[in-house]
């Protein structure tokens, strides 16, 4: 009854004949923020503090690695996604880009934490834990390795191959680029997003028209080079664990990955502002509508893609591609894997068909929070049964080193948390100078 009352409130509120005015400060509610960023800070100590005793056994440093990996990776699905979502919505135009752009440009604007995140991991000390190709930096030493029957002979023959991609100058430099171009990306459109606001003919037909013109021209050819740069760094950072893995489409499943985790936080964002002005104002019905449909249609793309992978795989059935699903299917990882498919897909797909939920605050919180919850899942699902240790079986009886999965991500998540927010502190909510906010403060008429 409670849920009822709420959204006949909101649709009494939005029904009202007069068209609603913009608050006078379009800032965000910065008490409030720096309440969420002291909470997310204080799991960060705490989840730090959880992990310290995993420090004293070999397994548990081990795990501590692979899941600090999970955890930057995941605050890369963050930071790059809004970039590649926010460069699609100046592309495509919408409603939707008014009420999240906000959000995205603070998400892109927390990608030198990302970058800073991941230094350690291009230690060889630490990147030797992780893969074989750092373990084993040339053809000697990995022929070496064979011989001693520390890794297979497919193992040496397919690093030895892919030496010219995976070896440890190769990544550094890789690296650099990657992040030297997304850095580039994210001074522009973070720049050109203050100045059009500050523009004097704001307002105007020609300074719509001229703007959107800029953000088009970048746009356009920065997506597809965000799609290059993804895939060679999925390629280097999660990919390589197993060298002998191969994927067409593996930089193109991250990609609809990153939209799904991206719109799942940005529309939470945006939800849990509108309690507060200005964004009480500017969140209708009607645009929280069109935000879960967008959402539904990243599910169902994640969906066909990472099915349409397996399914081609499977009824190929090359011994070379085979053992890549065998890893994560047997010994125990059967589990991980329907509870994968069951949370990450399956749940999402059959709540987001509802009009009502899409409509619902509390619902559409809970929904996205889940989300986010799942797409972890994923990540651990795609990171540990790389290691052999723990392919094809899964132990997590006497094996605690395991709950770093969970302590470790809590830890780097919730730093990026704090750092996302510190950004969206730093400007106003609502971006003036756009044609579509003066439909948005018109009358609610849907019900």
């Amino acid at each position: 009854m409670a849920s009822q009352h709420d959204q006949h409130g909101e649709h009494a509120a939005h029904t009202h004949s007069a068209p609603r005015t913009l608050p006078a400060s379009l800032d965000a509610p910065e008490d409030v923020l720096v309440r969420w960023r002291k909470i997310a800070l204080t799991v960060a100590v705490v989840g730090a503090l959880l992990t310290l005793p995993f420090e004293g056994t070999h397994e548990g440093r081990n795990h501590i690695l692979r899941a600090y990996l999970m955890g930057y990776m995941t605050s890369f699905n963050f930071a790059g996604g809004a970039l590649v979502l926010l460069m699609l919505q100046y592309v495509t135009g919408g409603k939707w880009g008014l009420l999240l752009r906000r959000p995205l440009e603070a998400m892109t604007r927390t990608l030198p934490l990302v970058a800073l995140l991941y230094t350690p991991i291009l230690l060889p000390q630490i990147g030797g834990h992780l893969y074989q190709w750092v373990r084993y930096p040339d053809a000697a030493s990995t022929n070496q390795a064979y011989k001693d029957h520390l890794i297979s002979y497919e193992q040496a023959l397919t690093a030895n191959f892919k030496r010219p991609m995976l070896n440890p100058n190769a990544a550094i430099v890789e690296y650099c680029i990657i992040f030297a171009v997304l850095f580039t990306f994210m001074f522009l459109l973070n720049r050109w997003s203050l100045q059009r606001d500050a523009d004097p003919l704001a307002g105007t037909l020609a300074s719509y028209d001229r703007w959107r013109t800029r953000f088009e021209n970048l746009s356009g050819p920065g997506i597809l080079i965000y799609v290059i740069l993804l895939t060679a760094g999925a390629i280097i950072w999660i990919k390589s664990l197993d060298v002998t893995w191969y994927s067409s489409i593996w930089g193109l499943q991250f990609l609809v990955a990153q939209g799904y985790a991206v719109l799942a936080l940005s529309i939470l964002s945006v939800i849990l502002l509108s309690r507060y002005q200005p964004m009480k104002t500017l969140l209708r019905t009607t645009e929280q509508h069109d935000l879960g449909k967008f959402l539904f249609a990243f599910v169902m793309l994640n969906i066909y893609l990472c099915f349409a992978e397996f399914l081609i795989i499977w009824s190929g059935n090359i011994p070379d591609e085979i053992p890549w699903y065998l890893n994560r299917i047997h010994g125990g990882w059967w589990t991980i894997c329907t509870l994968d498919f069951v949370c990450h897909w399956l749940i999402p797909f059959c709540l987001l068909l509802s009009r009502d939920l899409k409509r619902n605050k509390t619902k559409m919180i809970c929904i996205t929070c889940f989300m986010l919850l799942a797409r972890l899942v994923d990540m651990f699902w795609l990171i540990e049964p790389n290691f052999a240790d723990s392919a094809g079986n899964l132990h997590l009886a006497g094996n605690l080193g395991m709950l770093a999965y969970i302590t470790v991500p809590i830890t780097l998540l919730a730093l990026w948390v704090a750092y996302y927010i510190t950004q969206l502190m730093k400007r106003p909510l609502v971006s003036t100078n756009d044609p579509h906010l003066e439909e948005m403060l018109e009358p609610e008429h849907a019900h």
